[in-house]
C-alpha cells in the first residue's frame, strides 16, 4: 500500500512560482513511477509530468514543458513538482499519482487508469 499527500497549493498570480509535494507512505513507494496530473474547473483530467522510480527518466505534457521540473526525493518519500512562469489555464486542482512500471510502461505513463494510488489533490489558482 502507498499513501499520497500533495501539498503546496495556492492563490498565485501570472508569472509567479509553486512548488507542489506530494508525500509518500509506503514500503514500496520508490519502485513506482509517479505522475502529476490536474483536473481544470469544468475540464477532463489530464496528465502533467511523470517520473521514473530512480528520477533519471521524466516526461512532460506539452503545455508545461520547459515551466515546469518534476522530481523526486525517494530518502525523504516524496516527489515535487516546480512550477515556474504560472499561467492561468494551469489553474486545477494537482494530484499526485503511484503506479508500477510494469503497469504504466503498458498502458502508457499518462494513462490515469493505470495508477493504482492517488492522492487528495491540491488546489492551484493562478489569476491574470
Amino acid at each position: 500500500q502507498v499513501q499520497l499527500v500533495e501539498s503546496g497549493g495556492g492563490l498565485v498570480q501570472a508569472g509567479d512560482s509553486l512548488r507542489l509535494s506530494c508525500a509518500a507512505s509506503g514500503r514500496t513507494f520508490n519502485k513506482h513511477i509517479v505522475g502529476w496530473f490536474r483536473q481544470p474547473p469544468g475540464k477532463e483530467r489530464e496528465c502533467v509530468a511523470t517520473i521514473s522510480w530512480g528520477g533519471g527518466a521524466t516526461y512532460y505534457a506539452g503545455p508545461v514543458k520547459g515551466r515546469f521540473a518534476i522530481s523526486r526525493d525517494n530518502a525523504g518519500s516524496t516527489v515535487y513538482l516546480q512550477m515556474n512562469s504560472l499561467k492561468s489555464e494551469d489553474t486545477a486542482v494537482y494530484y499526485c499519482a503511484a503506479g508500477t512500471a510494469l503497469q504504466l510502461m503498458t498502458a502508457g505513463l499518462c494513462d490515469a487508469e493505470a495508477y493504482d494510488y492517488w492522492g487528495q489533490g491540491t488546489q492551484v489558482t493562478v489569476s491574470s
